[in-house]
């Protein structure tokens, strides 16, 4: 399992998150083609684990799925009247703060009995990562921000009768974060400080199915919230010039820490045959995004060393999508969803400028063999323009005022084995 574990980090690339604030949704490649509309209630394949570990019972024998999402997000600042920070040059607007990352998955299930099965889902629940280059306008704000997490996720499911099944599931979730800056040190010049910090931390998901009719289920799903104490160390680039010990002191390299709530969510879904050419599924998920309110990082001995005020709010999404089976092989999808965004205008960063999305998702599912099946999927979000307006003149950090420019392109693969 460490063997698993660690390949799996240095394969997942951490990205500009694709669901609200900092949460990835791309924990399948055949919910993809559907904008994940019906998460929980489909039960396809074994990457139900994430979505609601019940629907285990739907699905026989033991089975694997691997999947792959290439992820573009497109993220560009238009200068609106920023100000440099205290006796320094503006900067220009800065690249593309979105590049190509990759983001895998994993699952395993196998049955014990014919109403109890188990399994284990390995993925990456949030992740983020933008990045200016050295001489952007914002760099005494945000130079590179960084989160990575991997979550380890043994379930097991029971079917209680005919209608209704259950399901529970462990999370054990590594987070890492690396946030940095450039400082400015007045008439010395300028700086820089890379603050880092990882930690374990331990949730739990459950879920339900209760199939109302032959063609009809619904399926309600909660994903706890997982606390990360993170600890690490604070290092810091000075100027060659003479700084006053005032300054040496509140810029020393140490060790840190800061405390962070990923959050816990909330799905309800259906999914329903309507003939034997049609499926249609819906979904609603909430995320209790209310509890990250301000990011505080302080010294090891309690000292505050930076807090950046966040009081983002709890965010809904909403999905529709459609399944067309145009033969016994080939089954086409469709979805449509809308993510809200958790953060306020008014609180809005150059770490995550993000916005509201609406996602338009197309994908296919080919059954090769009665043992393996390939799935496709593609979706385009388009996000709306986030405004920022983030005043810190009075620190010596500047002003950056204007606007992002957003979209995001997503390719997914993935093969499931039946043994």
């Amino acid at each position: 399992m460490k063997k698993i574990v660690i390949s799996f980090v240095i394969f997942t690339t951490p990205i500009a998150a694709q669901a609200a604030g900092f949460a990835l949704i791309e924990q399948s490649g055949s919910g993809m083609g559907n904008a994940y509309a019906g998460g929980s209630a489909i039960a396809e394949d074994a990457s139900t684990i994430f979505f609601n570990p019940a629907g285990m019972t739907y699905i026989e024998g033991t089975q694997a799925v691997g999947a792959l999402h290439l992820i573009k997000p497109n993220a560009e600042f238009n200068n609106k009247g920023s100000v440099a920070g205290a006796g320094k040059p503006l900067g220009d607007e800065g690249p593309n703060a979105g590049d190509l990352a990759l983001v895998p998955n994993f699952y395993f299930m196998t049955e014990i009995s014919p109403s109890i099965k188990v399994g284990v889902g390995i993925n990456a629940p949030f992740g983020l990562k933008t990045e200016y280059d050295k001489e952007w306008l914002g760099r005494f704000q945000a130079d590179m921000s960084e989160v990575k997490t991997i979550n380890i996720n043994p379930s097991i499911a029971f079917k209680v009768n005919d209608r209704l099944s259950l399901g529970v599931g462990v999370s054990v979730m590594r987070a890492e974060a690396t946030l940095t800056r450039a400082v400015n040190f007045g008439a010395a010049g300028q700086g820089s400080v890379k603050i880092e910090g990882d930690d374990w931390g331990f949730g739990f998901n459950l879920g339900a199915i209760y199939q109302a009719t032959t063609d009809t289920r619904i399926g309600v799903a909660y994903r706890s919230k997982v606390e990360q104490h993170l600890e690490g160390d604070a290092k810091f680039r000075r100027p060659t010039n003479i700084l006053p010990p005032a300054v040496l002191a509140a810029t020393a390299n140490g060790d840190v820490k800061a405390d962070v709530s990923l959050p816990g969510s909330l799905s309800l879904s259906a999914f329903s045959r309507v003939n034997d050419k049609w499926d249609l599924m819906g979904d609603v998920t909430w995320t209790r995004w209310s509890q990250f309110e301000e990011l505080a990082v302080y010294r090891d001995n309690g000292t505050l060393l930076t807090v950046t005020p966040e009081n983002w709010e709890n965010t809904m999404r909403y999905s529709i999508g459609a399944n067309y089976h145009y033969s016994d092989a080939v089954k086409l999808r469709a979805g449509l969803a809308y993510d809200e965004e958790a953060i306020k205008d008014e609180f809005r960063t150059a770490r995550i400028p993000g916005n509201d999305r609406k996602w338009l998702s197309l994908g296919a599912s080919y059954v090769m063999s009665p043992a393996s099946k390939f799935d496709v999927g593609y979706a385009h979000l388009f996000i709306s323009d986030a405004e920022i307006d983030d005043n810190q003149i009075a620190t010596g950090n500047g002003r950056v005022r204007g606007d992002y420019e957003g979209s995001v392109d997503i390719l997914s693969f993935q093969y499931t084995h039946n043994f």
